[in-house]
């Protein structure tokens, strides 16, 4: 219904004008039925009638905003937050609207987070609980003999998850915007050939049967950072390429410095089908999954789509940066790391997980 007083930016301006409204109308006709002699008791029902109409008509635009605040808080008490209310008025009653909008919105980013956080949780324990629960059943059905390099190697995975639970918790503090981290200098080849082999023995786990080349030159190629958290990258980035690998052909880490920018760069180079240029940025996005058909053209080869957006994030807080780049003939996907040598130079905040930037 149209809003005549919209154009008046005080809800007490408003009043005025709805009484001086009313109070003119009702004039008008009881000066009228006077004039025809129609008496007061055909005049003063008339005029309080009309009155009362015009009331109505005008204070419905008024109040209209308060009655849609109402309808949107009940569909938000029942879990809805897509209700929104018009608001085209200057007055208070719009101003209340619009931080009655921002609110729904702002409850709508918070009930959507915390969606993500379980899909997060799903997604990036599933990997460390599948190996440990296989190399338990293999220890228990005697399989592999209860020897210290097994029983390490279940430790190992149990260490991850502890680690990974750790890792999940800090996707709290994302949303305040800030993120500690725990730089440490380390060796890249430690801190890749650690992350190959926990891929490998996942993969070995899963059935999969995948050859594992890496390379760092220099050898002695150091790097600042939190090793738990490019750690989980690695993994992330190992994980999608092994999912993307056909049976017994290789995956490659290679890892140099480019030390004119002040840079390590780790490329993960996998066996598939590779992503097409124009999708390379959409498989950073959440819940979007780098294996659909619409990337690779085959069929899924599962996960959540939820790894890569949070290795993107990761990486972000460490100043450095992530992409899918080209890739040499013969070989398929290559996701690009690329970390500054000291750290980051500035506390990044983390953001929330939106995918490209």
């Amino acid at each position: 219904m149209s809003r005549p007083l919209d154009r008046f930016g005080s809800l007490k301006i408003k009043l005025g004008v709805l009484v001086a409204v009313t109070v003119t109308a009702a004039a008008f006709l009881t000066w009228l039925g006077l004039r025809h002699e129609l008496g007061p008791t055909r005049t003063f029902p008339l005029a309080i009638v009309s009155a009362l109409v015009v009331t109505q008509v005008l204070a419905h635009g008024m109040t209209s905003p308060l009655r849609e605040m109402t309808a949107a808080a009940r569909a938000m008490a029942r879990g809805d937050y897509s209700r929104r209310v018009t608001a085209t008025s200057s007055d208070e009653v719009g101003e209340l609207a619009r931080a009655f909008n921002q609110m729904a919105e702002d409850l709508a980013s918070v009930d959507t987070a915390h969606r993500e956080i379980v899909a997060n949780v799903s997604h990036e324990l599933r990997t460390p609980v599948a190996a440990l629960q296989a190399q338990l059943e293999n220890l228990a059905d005697g399989v592999v003999p209860a020897s210290p390099e097994a029983l390490e190697g279940a430790l190992r995975q149990t260490q991850r998850l502890g680690r990974l639970v750790g890792y999940l918790l800090d996707l709290s503090r994302v949303e305040a915007g800030v993120v500690g981290l725990e730089l440490e200098d380390v060796a890249v080849r430690t801190l890749v050939d650690e992350a190959v082999a926990e891929a490998a023995a996942a993969a070995s786990a899963g059935g999969r049967d995948v050859r594992w080349e890496v390379t760092v030159e220099p050898p002695e190629l150091r790097l600042r950072v939190d090793p738990v958290r490019i750690s989980q990258v690695l993994a992330n980035l190992l994980d999608n390429a092994v999912r993307h690998t056909p049976s017994g052909t290789l995956v490659s880490v290679r890892a140099s410095s480019a030390a004119l920018r002040g840079e390590v760069v780790i490329d993960v180079v996998d066996s598939g089908a590779g992503i097409p240029p124009a999708d390379r940025e959409r498989v950073f996005e959440r819940f979007q999954r780098g294996n659909s058909p619409s990337l690779t053209g085959r069929a899924s080869t599962g996960g959540t789509g939820l790894g890569l957006a949070i290795s993107r994030w990761a990486v972000a807080i460490h100043g450095g940066t992530i992409e899918v780049a080209d890739s040499q003939a013969g070989e398929g996907a290559t996701v690009r790391l690329r970390l500054p040598t000291r750290g980051p130079r500035l506390p990044r905040s983390a953001g929330t997980l939106q995918g490209p930037a």
